[in-house]
């Protein structure tokens, strides 16, 4: 792919404008995974309470996804953006100002996803700028919004900190949120090519096409991965390794960099070499990692192999929409909600297998195994459904045209 060609097509500040929307977005998603070591020590919670509490947030957003994701396609994914910014400002109110016992807390976490539902409405307002060719990579610039994550383990117990609490960071996060709403408001445009609203019946038919439930299984394992991790690591840093909640945080945040940076890689090389061939070896990769952290090795070498595993989980985030547009090009909106719903369950039902396996057995290692032979079950599908869309949708090009082929023949006519 040609890179001068990807950058005159498009619209840059509307690329900028998703990418600062899904980004923001994304930290304030993401603030309670690092913030839940800080808040139990207001509350205390048990190891499958502090898994509630990381995985509410990415319940709520996969719910909501289908919410954006629907309104994206009927008022349009700009719209729809601002409409999500404005709903973010209740639960950052709430937590900064009402807060007063876990339950409260628990139903600001599940608010909170409507951040996480960004998803629904910044990769459409993106990819509908740009051709096939470059879906791969414009989806992914997009989506490396995902490194709203890292703002979030990085500063969010710094500032819990600094301030003496953690409520104070929902006060303070609406100072950004409300800086990117104004941005976005200036900058973004729905594609002029965006696509008629569809029927309802329309997204009932699509829900019966198989490779709809793929996509969302594949999504389910590399983005449900990458989500369910970043919030959850910190907890498992702090546990584990008697990290402190600082110390615990910056671990996170080395491992969810790799996750975050690589999904654009993703997509570029998906776009290259194919998205299907891409997610084999990206989940080859991440299953031999998850396989080594279940021995729980030292903490140095843990941080390896998380930093390898969400990197390849990354990638595949972007590898994955990489293929979507390909197959469901004309419900780009519809599908980018239902998938990305897929995605925010995998998020939320992996803290609750490490959390529930660490009661029951005390260790991690368990937990670990479970989502190693998952990420080995998406290897699996990749390869079966690979063989079975390079004879529908995906066909390879032809290696030559009759023309090219006929003169072959001459030449070999010749050569004898």
């Amino acid at each position: 792919m040609n890179k001068k060609s990807f950058w005159q097509s498009g619209h840059k500040p509307t690329l900028f404008g998703a990418f600062l929307y899904f980004d923001i977005s994304f930290m304030i998603w993401g603030m309670i995974g690092p913030l839940s070591v800080v808040i139990a020590n207001d509350y205390p919670m048990d190891p499958l309470q502090k898994a509630n509490l990381v995985a509410l947030p990415v319940l709520g957003g996969s719910l909501l996804r289908l919410v954006l994701g629907f309104m994206s396609d009927y008022i349009g994914p700009k719209r729809t953006g601002q409409i999500g910014m404005l709903v973010t400002f209740i639960p950052l109110l709430l937590g900064w100002l009402w807060v007063d016992s876990l339950d409260q807390l628990y139903m600001v976490a599940l608010l909170l996803g409507v951040a996480g539902a960004s998803f629904a409405a910044a990769l459409p307002l993106a990819s509908q700028w740009y051709p096939k060719e470059h879906q791969g990579l414009a989806m992914g610039i997009a989506g490396a919004g995902n490194s709203g994550t890292v703002l979030a383990t990085l500063f969010a117990n710094r500032l819990a900190q600094h301030f003496g609490s953690w409520e104070a960071v929902f006060g303070l996060a609406i100072i950004p949120i409300f800086v990117v709403f104004i941005l976005f408001s200036i900058f973004a445009r729905n594609s002029p090519h965006r696509p008629a609203p569809k029927r309802l019946s329309q997204y009932a038919s699509v829900l019966k096409q198989g490779d709809a439930w793929v996509f969302c299984a594949f999504y389910c394992v590399t983005f449900g991965g990458f989500v369910g991790l970043s919030n959850y690591l910190t907890i498992f840093f702090n546990t584990q390794y008697g990290l402190s909640a600082v110390h615990a945080a910056d671990f996170a945040t080395v491992c969810v960099i790799a996750g975050s940076f690589f999904r654009p890689v993703g997509g570029f090389l998906s776009d290259r070499i194919g998205g299907s061939r891409m997610l084999m070896y990206l989940y080859a990769g991440a299953g031999i990692m998850l396989a080594g952290i279940a021995f729980l090795p030292p903490l140095a070498l843990v941080v390896v192999l998380l930093f390898v595993g969400m990197m390849c989980l990354g990638a595949g985030n972007g590898s994955v929409f990489q293929l979507v547009p390909q197959r469901f090009g004309n419900e780009i909106g519809l599908m980018t909600g239902i998938i990305g719903a897929a995605g925010g369950i995998g998020g939320y039902f992996l803290p609750l297998i490490l959390g529930n396996l660490y009661k029951l057995t005390g260790s991690y290692m368990p937990g670990f195994i479970c989502l190693s032979l998952i990420t080995f079950c998406a290897f699996a599908l990749v390869i079966v459904m690979q063989l079975k869309w390079r004879n529908s949708w995906m066909r390879p090009p032809a290696p030559a045209t009759d023309e090219a082929a006929r003169r072959i023949g001459e030449l070999k006519v010749d050569v004898h």
